[in-house]
């Protein structure tokens, strides 16, 4: 009994070390979008930062001397309905890019836990106790305290990073019932497939059937489609697709070892990291009531390692 709790626990631990880097480098992957808004588009970006996955998740099996259909998902259904939510939610994320700060993006993004434990007491039927519940006040506090939607310059834009975490909770929820069993290479290449066939689409739609200007002046970059193709573009993507392709790999390997009710609060550091790489990119820093909602987000992490130690 004692090797099977210690066991859990060790799996436990490596699914929060695969969590914090795969949230570490999606911020930094994160903030080179918003960086690049003005010099492309989110469909000529998600198309070439997707074709960059694409080719690496080809070389990988390549190189491990493995067979390419380790690529191949055991349940495409299942495995392609995941990639739909992630398309949606990637969309709402970044499509008000140049009207937000990162600050506003990574936090409007991250009330899906909120929803993770929802889908998880309702369609999971995963336990909950005082420390989960606990740690995800916390964190819904500290966000709050950083998003400000009492405030007078609360935009109505940053509702769509929070439909974007409403997607996000989807596809975990996708992952954990129907996924689990999945490669992490498989699922990670049809997202790089299904992102490359929403980007042209989305580019080809844009181009040829938005005609109002006010529109593209106000989501200037979802608005236009496909603009010149630039060396900055393409060197954004290829930097892009390495932080992306290995920050889900890691995601998605932290998710299928342990319950994504006992993640979620955890992964709220994410939003630590945003604003690190936002001070970095940016030079914004938040004021000190966003100040004191990272405290309250740390503390929410180690009441996960509190939870981690009991379990």
């Amino acid at each position: 009994e004692v090797s099977i709790k210690s066991l859990k626990a060790n799996i436990q631990y490596q699914s929060i070390g695969f969590l914090v880097t795969g949230g570490f480098l999606l911020a930094f992957q994160d903030c080179l979008v918003k960086f690049s808004a003005e010099g492309t588009s989110f469909w000529q970006f998600q198309t070439l930062r997707s074709g960059c996955n694409f080719l690496l998740l080809i070389l990988v099996p390549l190189f491990l001397s493995i067979k390419l259909t380790v690529l191949k998902p055991m349940n495409i259904p299942k495995v392609a309905f995941r990639t739909v939510f992630l398309i949606l939610c990637m969309f709402c994320f970044f499509c008000a890019a140049p009207a937000l700060t990162f600050a506003q993006m990574a936090v409007g993004l991250y009330t899906y836990p909120i929803f993770v434990v929802i889908f998880a007491a309702f369609l999971l039927n995963e336990k909950m106790n005082y420390l989960k519940i606990s740690a995800l006040f916390l964190g819904v506090l500290g966000a709050g305290l950083v998003l400000k939607p009492w405030a007078a310059d609360f935009s109505k834009f940053q509702m769509l990073p929070v439909l974007a975490g409403f997607f996000y909770a989807c596809n975990l929820f996708v992952l954990r019932k129907h996924c689990s069993n999945e490669s992490p290479l498989a699922m990670t290449f049809a997202v790089a497939i299904g992102f490359m066939i929403s980007g042209l689409l989305g580019g080809y739609v844009v181009d040829n059937f938005i005609v109002d200007e006010a529109f593209r002046e106000n989501m200037p970059f979802i608005a236009i489609g496909w603009p010149d193709l630039t060396s900055f573009a393409i060197f954004i993507a290829i930097v892009a697709s390495l932080f992306n392709l290995s920050g889900n790999l890691c995601l998605v390997k932290a998710y299928q070892s342990s319950e994504s009710s006992f993640l979620a609060p955890l992964d709220y550091l994410y939003l630590i990291f945003a604003l690190f790489w936002g001070k970095v990119m940016f030079n914004t820093l938040p004021d000190l009531m966003g100040l004191l909602g990272i405290f309250f987000i740390l503390l929410s992490g180690i009441t996960v390692a509190i939870q981690a130690n009991k379990a």
